[in-house]
């Protein structure tokens, strides 16, 4: 049974105190709390396990390579990777999203197209601009609406031989839109270009299965999920991984090294270079345990009605708009007051004990669609509560009155 008094309980900052407020944290899209159990695998892996992974034949490193490999094999189940050495651990989505462009530079030329769409988190925009620098391919962009919906029949007609390349988020950081992926998919594969979905936005919310997406690459990353900072994984199937050169060089992504000629490792570990983030790999697993015990079902049910009760209440508010609003959407809204800078409701919301985002969110174009310099971002997750909600319409209520 979902009960969310004693989920809140596992959170042991959400009984904190901000500026004598009782904290309401509305930031979840930026990076998720984590559980005490999370907290827990860290400090057993420092107390316990510390060494490094892989190469050392003392009982302390194979206790640490066999962890991070459970973990590996945990992300694998998660996301319903054909093999575990599909999934490459990396520092999270940015870092995975660079990955793969560092390996298309030997593989694109002058005349090839890519696509990305409007609706995209600048990690998933600049990485694909420096790649056509790189290369001279093109970059076009999948039109957005109104709504904060992509214009499909224009993705469509973008499409040709010269795709070889379809980038898109799963869901939107600044908007909560959620995107017709397989649609995309399907479509991109007709013409024989590979697609990269980020999946950072989707992860806390929904469970995603690479096999019956057949997407090519999925990245995602841990914070996002209750986990720790610095670490994230690329999915890519096998085939496409082996045929990406390294993104890096150095230790464990080698077979042989001579002056005269370096062989590199198989999968996963040819992208696998220097000593990885060892705990953050293994309470990477302890943390999509954790989300899995509560059920991604229960989680996005009980989220869809805290956006509902959400958007309802915040647009009871005379002056409030609310930018995104696709009725295919996660726990997500992105509003602004009228005639008030997003910046300055969010200093006083804080000063209220009230965590939410302020600014473009890293999706600079979106808000230069709507004509806007940003939007303050409240973003729900399954520990949050109506009763917070209540706190937050009520702090944009006297934010509008002591700014207006």
């Amino acid at each position: 049974m979902f009960n969310v008094q004693d989920i809140r309980k596992d959170f042991p900052i959400l009984s904190r105190k901000v500026n004598g407020k009782s904290l309401v944290y509305f930031d979840n899209a930026a990076t998720s709390q984590t559980p005490q159990q999370v907290i827990d695998a860290i400090i057993d892996y420092y107390a316990n396990y510390n060494a490094n992974i892989h190469r050392g034949v003392h009982t302390l490193s194979q206790e640490a390579t066999d962890l991070y490999e459970q973990a590996r094999q945990k992300i694998q189940a998660h996301f319903n990777a054909k093999f575990s050495h599909e999934i490459i651990l990396t520092s999270g989505t940015t870092d995975s999203i660079n990955l793969v462009a560092n390996g298309f530079s030997s593989l694109l030329k002058k005349g090839d197209e890519i696509i990305v769409s409007a609706l995209e988190h600048h990690s998933n925009i600049v990485p694909w601009q420096m790649l056509c620098e790189r290369t001279g391919a093109s970059l076009k962009v999948i039109p957005m609406n109104e709504e904060g919906e992509l214009v499909i029949t224009d993705f469509d007609n973008l499409l040709s031989k010269n795709t070889k390349l379809v980038f898109v988020n799963h869901i939107s950081n600044a908007l909560g839109t959620i995107n017709p992926i397989k649609y995309i998919i399907d479509k991109a594969h007709q013409v024989g270009a590979a697609v990269l979905i980020d999946g950072a936005q989707a992860c806390p919310h929904i469970k995603p299965d690479v096999q019956a997406l057949d997407v090519d690459f999925y990245v995602a990353s841990a914070h996002k999920m209750c986990g720790p900072t610095g670490v994230g994984m690329l999915y890519g199937k096998e085939d496409w991984l082996n045929k990406l050169p390294p993104y890096q060089g150095g230790g464990e992504m080698i077979a042989e090294v001579t002056f005269e000629k370096t062989t590199y490792a198989d999968l996963p570990h040819k992208f696998e270079a220097g000593t990885p983030n060892i705990a953050g790999g293994i309470v990477f697993g302890a943390a999509i345990d954790y989300m899995n015990r509560i059920g991604f079902d229960a989680i996005a049910a009980y989220e869809n009605d805290l956006l509902n009760y959400a958007t309802e209440k915040l647009l009871a508010i005379d002056g409030l708009k609310i930018y995104g609003t696709s009725k295919n959407k996660t726990s997500v809204i992105s509003f602004n007051l009228e005639d008030i800078h997003p910046y300055d409701v969010g200093t006083i919301l804080d000063k209220l004990g009230i965590a939410v985002r302020t600014g473009h969110h890293c999706a600079q174009p979106i808000m230069d669609f709507y004509c806007i310099p940003g939007t303050v971002r409240a973003s729900f997750s399954f520990y949050n509560t109506k009763e917070e909600i209540d706190t937050l319409v009520e702090g944009v209520k006297k934010a509008k009155m002591m700014l207006s």
